[in-house]
């Protein structure tokens, strides 16, 4: 137990508590201010049993203050050491007396109030109130100021009374007067906002205060005469530190004012002190780390004296170098500041090693001295040894340890080699022309053996330069300047000629620096609250000597210097407006950033202003007019005040609060008026005007509208599109946008005048924008080409080819007509097109990249006139869900391409396995019409898929998605897997889960190009060439588990080749036979196999007989069969089956939807037929929507 600060009263007795435990007998004695205490000659102060100090009556006067000072309790054990406590303040706290008494006051009901009790510091404790001569009952709501004042909120009749302070515990109590609380009915709304103004400077001198973090809480307050506003911080910390502003806005007026509030932290341990064992001539550290508030001062002490820093013993953490016997005892880190001050101890206990050895240990052989011990190398603070193996080493693995001290003394320190049979070390850190004694001693297993013979040597003498300058301090003293200080320097044995100050900005490389005469200097021109770096090199006749250790200070904070960046104004409806804005720029806030301070006004002329503040990025302004105009600025705010603002921004309010429920439709005109560099654009606002606009969004490009974009105001009608390409054709965009998102665009295009006109003329908008120009319309527009056609000629050259809805259906061309072939892969980091122009209706593209997907595309130009491109994308934003409750089941969503090029008639999804495989080996879902949504059933567990989706016009298909990737669970719940056996009169059992996508493997089909001649894809299976074959027992116990439409990999052993050669035959494995369970419906089982495998199989049409006879052709799934089949079944069901494993692979892949390729050889010549039919097949019920040619080839490897 330590002894604490206590406060005592005069004539009154008073205790210093002090209690030192030991198991051995322990002395305690007390020092009051530095010095011991004969506390035989005092008859006050005796010790008690316990250690403490009792003073049995403080005396205390003006003139005579015996028992007022610091008090420190010291705790002796002999022949071991001494520990001292941390010191406390004894105070004497004066004859109880009020500085003032309390005047009566009058508090409306609801309203705060304030009753002073003013009383010295040491006093405030001791004060209590009461009302009607019984203490008042602190709480939430009626409280007690640190200062000893009671606050009263939220007042009522109960509260009305007379009150008095009170002091109790320092005698008889003593009182005030009694002062009366009055409690009106009424509210009193007197204007108070100029007496507000008026005690500003006498608030902020009450308002600069300084608290210990101990205490409960404090607050700061100002009163006014309507009432009295009070911050009251619970449980203050370090953080609660700074100063604080209290702001009164009163209409179009604010006033505030200011009060620091400085937290003094009492000394506290990071790190403390632990006890230590050692051996002679060993070096150690006491580690001893304290945070608390500044200034902080950290000493030393051993049994109970200082300890002076010098060369064996160094400071901050207690460094001892080179142990003695005398060096052990106990150590002890004090720590003090204005707030308090802590202690912290630790024992050092210096071993002998030689009494720890077992006797036996001490006959083995130790070795010799080293021999030939020399100093190889001498300077002026290191010293380099060699010497050479002991005669008698008696071991290997010798290590050695190099003993050494200053001349005349016998503290030694050691320096070990680092390995063992090394026979060099370096000893460092020496001082200059200075006489050091060595020795060596080489050690074995057995332990060390005899010391060298001492050798002495001395360090070479150093050019004196100047050492560093001590006690370098950096105060600021304003926003720009600071002040330095030093002192000279100890060491150098020349006069000091000049000082070099070195400083740089925190964060830079670059170091400045400035020769200085005397021993301060005043630096200017500083940037406003930046650290900087400073440090000083004193510099004599032989040079420049040892730098000070960097000393970082930060100038102080000031003013921003820069207004908040990009302010916007968004209307929000016709009574609010959004404000954001942005930081001011970095190095421009000069300080920490308190808030912001926005001002907003009506009208665009001088009015006056509103004033929010805030301390967020953005403001939310309402109750406004509706269709007025309004003005808005910000400034940003330190510490020190409010910065420059930024200029005013106009916003609008709404006439009438629109609908924003939806987007806005699509603009009603858009005209384009092309010149050299630029395109003047001009439009009108969508037709309905009751749904919100909040602005326009331009887009436009070469060729495509999506290269730029511009975000315009929605009041703005045109707008002048710059810095363009000469000769170029653009396609230009327009929509409208409100919070709910983007309209519906509206395109035009345009082709910038060539460089050999005229240069641009500066526009009249206006004029234009009253009557836009806008070129006539021709009355035969260009068309686009149609039925663009891509051939793979071989590796790296593709044929592409056309028709022109435009010439005559000859389609032979007789005027100046050309047409441009522009194409690009599909990689996304390559954007760029490259085209090509000719004069026929093909050209051959050459120079391409193997195996690499293409995009072609057609347009034609006459004259000035050209037609467009026609602008493909895919389907965005593909997500896939598993379906709740079975896993085998997902439901796939997208959104329509961006550019749909007319109305989308259908969708074809792909997914597949592999995501590297060819198109045609993915699997093919269609979708008829513009939905949305799929579901695909029949996944396999635990599976990856990838999946592609292409969308559909009535001008063919477009570019596929990127793929989306889903894994399906690995299990799916136990009541959910249903499993279906189905029998038949072959003896052969299926096992079918749920109905899974099947996919075809062959090539593509190639059809007659009449339409009357047109038949359906041949999905229907041949069934008059399935037989079923007895095959090898599967290796696997249920491979039916397992099954997908899909391989997993190409060497997967339970998958089948990809498609069969003609005359193959289609064949089941089947398993060891085992009696067969029995059937409820055998006609519907055998319906739903047929149907099933109707459906999953397709051979190829048209193909050469087979070596095997195949059975006679009948056709498929027909009614006749069908009854007959449901005969036999009925008739014979035999007693068991041979339960047999599908592998049923289609014969072919379906391709229905890929372009097919057509390979030209050098013998053969190619013919361009239409390798698809041109008519759509969505009418056919039961197929698939029908082909059509794709503008993506690949070209082939």
């Amino acid at each position: 137990v330590e002894p604490v600060d206590t406060l005592a009263v005069r004539g009154l007795p008073a205790v210093l508590n002090c209690l030192a435990a030991s198991d051995a007998p322990v002395r305690v004695e007390w020092k009051k201010d530095g010095t011991f205490l004969n506390l035989v000659a005092d008859d006050r102060k005796q010790q008690l049993a316990d250690g403490s100090l009792l003073i049995s009556a403080v005396v205390h006067s003006k003139h005579n203050k015996p028992d007022e000072g610091v008090y420190q309790c010291v705790a002796t054990i002999d022949n071991l050491g001494t520990i001292s406590s941390r010191t406390a303040r004894l105070t004497v706290a004066g004859l109880p007396r009020f500085l003032s008494q309390p005047e009566g006051v009058s508090v409306c009901s609801g309203g705060t109030e304030m009753l002073s009790c003013e009383v010295t510091e040491e006093l405030v404790p001791f004060t209590r109130w009461e009302r009607d001569g019984r203490p008042v009952e602190l709480d939430g709501r009626v409280i007690q100021l640190p200062s000893g004042a009671l606050v009263i909120s939220n007042g009522s009749q109960s509260d009305a009374g007379l009150y008095r302070c009170t002091i109790d515990a320092l005698g008889p109590a003593k009182t005030t007067d009694e002062a009366e609380l009055q409690v009106s009915a009424g509210t009193h709304r007197q204007n108070s906002f100029h007496r507000f103004r008026e005690t500003c400077n006498e608030m902020t001198r009450i308002f600069h205060i300084s608290a210990c973090n101990r205490i409960p809480f404090i607050s700061i307050g100002i009163c006014m005469e309507v009432s009295c506003i009070y911050l009251q911080i619970i449980n203050l910390t370090e953080e609660d530190a700074g100063i604080y502003v209290c702001q009164a806005n009163s209409g179009n007026m604010t006033s505030e004012i200011q009060a620091e509030l400085t937290v003094h932290v009492p000394p506290r341990f990071l790190t403390r002190p632990s006890n230590t064992y050692a051996q002679e001539s060993m070096d150690i550290i006491f580690e001893c780390d304290v945070t608390g508030s500044l200034p902080l001062t950290v000493k030393w002490m051993k049994d109970g004296d200082t300890v002076i820093p010098s060369d064996y013993f160094r400071m901050h953490n207690l460094q001892v170098l080179g142990l003695v016997k005398s060096d052990e005892g106990f150590y002890q880190c004090l720590a003090e500041n204005d707030a308090g001050n802590v202690q912290a101890s630790a024992q050092l206990i210096i071993l002998d090693l030689g009494k720890l050895s077992f006797p036996s240990e001490r006959n083995d052989p130790t070795p010799s001295a080293p021999r030939d011990v020399v100093a190889s190398l001498v300077s002026t603070r290191f010293i380099k040894l060699t010497w050479r193996l002991p005669a008698e080493p008696h071991g290997e693995n010798i290590t050695y340890s190099v003993f050494y001290s200053l001349e005349g003394t016998n503290r030694e320190r050691v320096e070990n080699t680092s390995g063992p049979g090394e026979m060099l070390v370096t000893i460092q850190n020496l001082v200059p022309d200075t006489k050091y004694t060595f020795r060596v001693v080489a050690s074995n297993a057995n332990g060390p053996g005899e010391s060298s013979t001492p050798l002495t040597v001395a360090t070479q003498l150093e050019v004196q330069v100047p050492g560093p300058a001590p006690n370098l301090q950096v105060v600021s003293v304003s926003t720009a300047s600071v002040t330095l200080s030093w002192e000279r320097p100890m060491t150098g044995n020349a006069e000091i000629q000049t000082y070099r100050l070195f400083y740089s900005e925190k964060g830079r490389d670059s170091e400045q620096d400035m020769d200085v005469t005397g021993l301060s200097y005043t630096m200017t021109g500083l940037k406003r609250f930046t650290e900087y770096s400073f440090r000083v090199v004193a510099y004599n006749k032989h040079g420049p000597g040892i730098s000070t250790e960097d000393v970082v200070v930060r100038t102080l904070s000031d003013v921003p210097s820069a207004p908040p960046q990009n302010l916007t104004l968004e209307v929000l409806n016709s009574t609010s407006i959004m404000v954001r804005w942005q930081t001011p720029p970095a190095g421009t806030l000069n300080g920490e950033l308190t808030g912001y301070k926005l001002r907003y006004r009506k009208g665009l002329r001088r009015a006056d202003a509103m004033e929010i503040s805030t301390t967020q990025l953005f403001q939310l302004i309402e109750g406004l007019e509706k269709g007025k105009m309004y003005t808005v600025r910000v400034s940003a705010s330190t510490v020190n005040g409010s910065g420059p603002t930024t200029e005013w921004i106009a916003a609008e309010t709404f006439e009438n609060d629109l609908d924003e429920s939806q987007v806005p439709g699509v603009p009603s005109s858009l005209h384009v008026r092309p010149l050299v560099n630029r395109i003047v654009v001009s439009w009108t606002p969508p037709e309905n005007q009751d749904v919100l606009v909040r602005g326009y969004k331009i887009g436009y490009g070469i060729g495509s509208p999506h290269a730029h974009t511009v975000t315009l105001d929605y009041k703005q009608r045109f707008y002048s599109i710059d810095n363009l390409d000469p000769s170029s054709h653009y396609v230009i965009t327009l929509k409208a946008f409100n919070n709910m998102g983007e309209g519906i665009p509206i395109y035009n295009s345009a082709t910038t005048r060539p460089q050999s006109d005229p240069i641009d003329a500066d526009i009249d908008f206006y004029e234009l924008f009253n009557n836009p120009y806008t070129p006539a319309p021709d009355p035969t527009p260009m068309l686009p080409p149609v039925g663009v056609q891509a051939t793979v000629l071989s590796h790296d050259t593709v044929k592409v080819s056309w028709a022109d809805n435009s010439l005559a259906k000859n389609q032979k061309i007789t005027d100046s007509r050309y047409y441009t072939i522009r194409w690009k892969t599909n990689i996304p980091a390559n954007t760029k097109y490259k085209t090509a122009n000719t004069t026929t209706l093909f050209h051959t593209v050459t120079a391409l990249k193997p195996n690499t997907l293409y995009e072609f595309s057609v347009m034609v130009t006459k004259s000035r006139r050209s037609s467009t491109h026609i602008y493909h994308s895919a389907p965005k934003d593909v997500t896939v869900i598993s379906k709740e409750g079975n896993p085998r089941i997902i439901n796939i969503n997208w959104q329509p391409p961006t550019e749909a090029n007319g109305k989308i008639t259908g969708y074809i999804i792909y997914y597949s396995t592999d995501v590297n495989a060819e198109v045609h080996d993915w699997v093919v879902e269609p979708v008829v019409g513009n939905r949305l949504t799929h579901q695909i059933q029949g996944l396999t567990l635990d599976t990856a898929y990838y999946f592609k989706i292409q969308a559909r016009n009535s001008k063919g298909m477009g570019p596929m998605s990127d793929a989306a990737q889903f894994h399906t669970p690995k299990a799916e719940p136990s009541d959910k897997i249903n499993y279906k056996i189905f029998f038949s009169k072959y003896s052969s059992v299926f096992v079918f889960r749920k109905r899974a996508a099947c996919k075809s493997s062959t090539g593509s089909h190639k059809y007659k190009s009449s339409s009357k001649d047109l038949k359906p894809p041949d999905l229907w299976i041949h069934h008059e060439r399935l037989e079923l074959k007895p095959m090898d027992k599967s290796p696997e116990p249920n491979p039916v588990m397992t099954e997908t439409p899909i391989p997993r990999t190409t060497q997967d052993p339970a998958a089948e080749p990809s498609h069969q050669r003609r005359g193959e035959s289609l064949s089941f494995t089947s398993p060891t036979p085992h009696p067969a369970p029995s059937i409820e419906d055998p006609v519907l089982i055998y319906k739903f196999l047929h149907f099933f495998l109707c459906m999953c199989v397709e051979s190829v049409r048209n193909q050469a007989p087979a070596p095997e006879p195949l059975v006679a052709p009948s056709q498929p799934c027909t009614t006749a069969e069908l009854q007959k089949t449901e005969a036999l079944i009925k008739e014979e069901e035999p007693p068991s089956m041979n339960p047999l494993t599908a592998h049923v692979r289609p014969t072919h892949p379906l391709k229905s939807f890929a372009v097919p390729t057509v390979t030209v050889s050098a013998h053969n010549q190619p013919t361009y037929e239409t390798a698809l039919p041109s008519t759509p097949l969505l009418a056919q019920p039961g197929l698939f929507p029908g082909y059509s040619v794709l503008n993506n080839m690949h070209t082939k490897t």
